[in-house]
């Protein structure tokens, strides 16, 4: 229960959970976006149905995730001063441009879109929805702008003991914040899409459904983003897995679980688990060929082990302990490729089982219940990834020049780190239960709940002693 565990510890909760937001949101505004657009295209009411009752669904993500997202920034402040004294002068230009430009033009646009459905044309107001989700795009790229230079620093120069930027736009083309920025938008797409079948899967299964086939119709339009979207995660973790060969290999090789250098060509470590204390293996069941290929592209080339890595890193930077939690990296990395295949595979038998000559997916419970239950796939699928992404680069906060022990606020306790950890947790728990909550009270107030009310107000009459007033 040292400072340092405690601090990481709140960062990590706020950081996971307000990451279950940030690809949500993104998701469902392009879905939403989608959806409208095929409206102003077709002039089907059913799209504009579909458009009005999902895009409840991404209000209140959007919600929940501008509440997390402020609670996460308190950390710098609190838990980690020192190191916001150390990035401050390279944070301070991407989060001030995220902050000032890009919420205020998601904001601005996402209330357009919400009080003028009556006031503008069909093809202006589809161009809102579309802006929101460029800006929620934009934001996160402005977001990742700082997290690449934790990763890859780049464009800078230490002064004083503090980083100083020396080129922003060397901050703007780090190759790790291209990686990251394809990687988190692809996920996000995928969440956005899967998130969608997954909540009409749950819909269809009721025993009482009104309208069977804006569900069904919904699914398919889900499936599709879902299958474009894992598609793209495929190739951008591709990319970004070959960089971190050479940028990060510590982190590269304790995701493939591999202590010693490996033989070449290198083989596939499909399941293992390491003794951490003695920095060996324990067990492994092994691909050949698999990891040269995957890792360079071709059936030879070796994989640089972490005891080897190891040793060029105390020669480089100072002798101290330069393995992160290996155990974790690894199932972190297969439980994120795992959930990614297997929401792909989804998405592909989903399409095929639901084309009109067959339908059997709309037939089969447990076909549903399997789609139902892969609403949750992407939300562990993210969280693995960011895991690998954050811890891999253990004891580094910015990567070669800055750890975590030097990171933390000098001015915090144990105590006052105990109270705040557990008040988080709790206004977390009541977070996460109201935002349950009110999407199972959306999904059962069903598609025409808006229609209802309408018809409701203009039977209502305007003499307050009539009867029908009362209804």
């Amino acid at each position: 229960m040292s400072i340092v565990t405690l601090a990481r510890f709140q960062f990590a909760m706020t950081t996971i959970f307000h990451f279950f937001f940030v690809p949500f949101s993104i998701g469902m505004a392009l879905v939403v976006a989608i959806m409208e657009t095929m409206y102003v295209v077709t002039k089907k009411k059913q799209y504009l149905r579909m458009t009005k009752f999902w895009g409840n669904i991404f209000l209140l993500s959007f919600a929940v995730g501008v509440v997390t997202g402020i609670i996460q920034e308190f950390q710098f402040g609190m838990n980690w001063s020192d190191y916001s004294r150390f990035v401050g002068d390279i944070f301070g230009a991407p989060l001030a441009v995220e902050a000032l430009l890009a919420f205020f033009m998601e904001s601005t646009f996402l209330g357009l879109w919400i009080f003028t459905w009556k006031m503008v044309s069909p093809k202006l107001h589809v161009v809102f929805i579309w802006l929101v989700t460029f800006a929620s795009s934009i934001s996160a790229f402005w977001i990742l702008a700082a997290n690449s230079f934790m990763q890859h620093p780049t464009g800078y120069t230490i002064k004083n003991g503090h980083a100083v930027m020396t080129s922003f736009s060397a901050l703007l083309t780090n190759a790790q914040l291209w990686y990251e920025f394809s990687h988190v938008i692809a996920g996000a797409i995928t969440m956005g899409g899967m998130i969608l079948a997954g909540l009409s899967a749950f819909q269809l299964l009721k025993r009482r459904i009104n309208e069977p086939d804006f569900y069904k119709k919904s699914i398919k339009i889900g499936l599709w983003i879902t299958l474009i979207g894992s598609l793209a995660v495929l190739m951008a973790g591709d990319l970004q897995m070959k960089a971190l060969v050479k940028e990060q290999p510590m982190k590269f090789a304790a995701a493939e679980g591999e202590y010693d250098d490996t033989t070449d060509p290198a083989a596939l470590t499909l399941v293992a688990w390491a003794n951490e204390n003695q920095h060996k293996r324990v067990f492994g069941v092994e691909m050949p060929y698999v990891l040269s290929i995957l890792a360079y592209d071709k059936l030879s080339g070796s994989i640089q082990g972490m005891n080897h890595i190891n040793k060029q890193l105390v020669k480089k930077y100072g002798q101290r302990n330069y393995y992160p939690p290996v155990n974790t990296l690894f199932w972190s990395f297969r439980i994120m490729a795992g959930f990614g295949m297997l929401m792909l595979l989804v998405a592909m038998l989903g399409l095929f089982l639901a084309r009109k000559k067959s339908q059997l997916l709309y037939r089969q419970k447990w076909m549903l219940w399997i789609l139902g239950l892969c609403t949750f796939a992407p939300f562990l699928a993210n969280t693995a990834g960011w895991l690998v992404t954050e811890l891999g680069r253990y004891p580094w906060t910015v990567y070669g020049l800055f750890t975590i022990k030097q990171s933390v606020s000098p001015n915090v306790s144990v105590a006052s780190l105990l109270i705040s950890n557990i008040v988080y947790f709790l206004l977390f728990t009541g977070l996460a239960a109201t935002m349950v909550a009110l999407i199972i009270r959306e999904l059962k107030k069903g598609p025409d709940y808006e229609e209802k009310l309408l018809h409701q107000d203009q039977r209502k009459s305007a003499d307050p002693f009539d009867k029908e007033a009362f209804e």
